[in-house]
């Protein structure tokens, strides 16, 4: 245990909480303090209440979110701000500079003072380049991620509650947000919760170690954690600094790696573009001048936020106007005359998985693709079942979607593209918000699709998956395709140096 002294100001004794509907409790008589000025990290498997309890501690549950709870004792800070997992249900107001002013507003600022602050901090998440009077929706997920985290520290609190704040950003952009909050934070108190730890396992005074059910394994110093506490660490699948390094050594990816490199096929491709485009309204986001996708191949599209990547994604799967020469499985489809359903053999996981949810329970979600296919109810059931453990949602099958936590709606969105059976596999970010565990589990599903003959595109920040998964890569910058390489040809080095290069 902590052996902070210093008296707490935010707490919570024996916390329990459930969700309606659920049968077991998320936290079960779990107390949990902070001193003032600690830097507290929150690590455990995808679903275990983290992000709950960051929410509990503030003051969000139950006062703006409607959870039964219960507990002995509880205090709030005073002030605080909070930067959400989700950087779309963080805003206000239509536009980046009446966002950030909407915050100056409320702490009195006067207007003459506004225009220089809003350039500062704009500065300090690298949002410098953009228009301030853009709107907030023409922005990437990323970009929406570095202005949550602006109009955070535009109120200078006391806490700061950090829900992933980096899971959507290049490595330029998670380097300049953590520098960002360790000069702005330097004397605040930080709880967070956060995957991508390799920036922050030096910089915070204490880790909290949580099991599967929410339960406290250890809480101690970083240092502590990470030497007493590795097979914990293992067992649960948690994201700890050398946990990449441990997979590429063990028996499932030395097998992937063995079954590549006998790989001598030539892939023939399945995609061809020339002077494709894709369109917001009449802007160009989008120009791809002469491209193509080999058929079993695993592409990975690397660049920074706002370079167009998923814009990409969209264009191929017709959810976006596009102009230009696009062959599909040896067919040109004609742009103009397209029909308003996507092509059968692509499928589609979005950035934001919410985008793409039509049920209204978990089980139902997944199912939809198969009764589609006229099913029997009985297999069904079976493959969706088996769907739900492969992806580890072992929560209720009637609860609705936008009641799972990020990491459970990342990974029931990319369930719900495996159930179609496509050809191509279209993944924006398919890992975000993830432990360990789901992301090579993840890893090695799509590996095991693509030796099988589907083919793999994929949106990521993620240069370890870029380097260990990838067939071919791609680099999208400022909406232009700039480089098609294969892994061996690709300088990664070079870009976990210079990412803009």
């Amino acid at each position: 245990m902590s052996t902070h002294k210093e008296k707490a100001f935010m707490e919570v004794i024996n916390l329990r909480l459930k969700f309606p509907g659920e049968t077991s409790l998320v936290f079960k008589d779990i107390s949990f303090t902070v001193s003032k000025g600690e830097k507290v990290l929150l690590l455990g498997p995808s679903g275990c209440g983290k992000s709950t309890l960051l929410q509990v501690l503030s003051g969000i549950i139950p006062h703006s979110i409607e959870v039964p709870l219960k507990y002995d004792s509880i205090q709030h800070p005073e002030s605080w701000g909070f930067v959400f997992q989700d950087p779309d249900t963080q805003f206000c107001m239509p536009y980046v500079d009446e966002e950030l002013a909407f915050v100056l507003e409320n702490l009195h600022i006067h207007r003459n003072k506004m225009d220089d602050l809003i350039k500062d901090v704009l500065v300090s998440v690298g949002l410098q380049d953009i228009e301030v009077h853009t709107s907030i929706q023409n922005l990437s997920q990323g970009m929406k991620q570095r202005l949550a985290l602006a109009s955070v520290l535009l109120l200078q609190p006391d806490v700061l509650f950090l829900d992933e704040p980096s899971a959507l950003l290049d490595p330029e952009g998670t380097i300049q947000i953590w520098d960002a909050v360790k000069q702005v934070a330097a004397d605040k108190t930080v709880l967070i919760v956060e995957h991508k730890i390799d920036h922050i396992a030096d910089w915070v005074d204490r880790v909290v170690l949580f099991g599967p059910a929410g339960d406290i394994i250890a809480n101690g110093s970083p240092k502590s954690i990470f030497e007493l506490y590795q097979s914990e660490i293992d067992e649960y699948g948690i994201w700890y600094p050398e946990v990449w390094n441990d997979y590429l050594k063990s028996p499932e990816y030395i097998e992937i790696k063995a079954l590549r490199q006998i790989e001598s096929v030539v892939l023939e491709p399945i995609i061809n573009l020339r002077d494709f485009k894709g369109y917001r309204g009449k802007d160009e986001k989008i120009n791809i001048p002469k491209a193509h996708i080999p058929e079993g191949s695993w592409i990975t599209i690397i660049g920074d936020n706002g370079a167009g990547k998923s814009t990409f994604l969209l264009s191929l799967i017709h959810l976006i106007q596009t102009t230009g020469y696009y062959e599909l499985s040896g067919k040109e489809i004609d742009l103009l005359q397209r029909k308003k359903r996507p092509p059968t053999e692509l499928s589609l996981v979005f950035q934001n998985p919410e985008l793409q949810f039509i049920t209204n329970t978990l089980f139902d979600e997944i199912a939809f693709s198969y009764r589609l296919l006229g099913l029997p109810e009985t297999e069904v059931r079976s493959e969706v079942t088996s769907l739900l453990k492969l992806f580890q949602l072992d929560v209720n099958e009637l609860r609705h979607p936008f009641q799972l936590s990020i990491g459970q709606k990342r990974r029931l969105s990319v369930a719900t593209a495996f159930a179609q059976g496509s050809a191509i596999l279209l993944l924006d970010e398919p890992t975000f918000g993830q432990d360990a565990r789901n992301t090579f589990i993840l890893l090695e599903k799509l590996e095991q699709l693509r030796k099988n003959g589907a083919t793999i595109v994929m949106v990521t920040h993620d240069m370890e998956i870029v380097e260990s998964f990838a067939t071919i890569v791609w680099k999208i910058d400022k909406g232009q395709l700039i480089h098609v390489e294969t892994l061996q040809e690709f300088d990664l080095e070079e870009q976990r140096v210079n990412p803009i290069a």
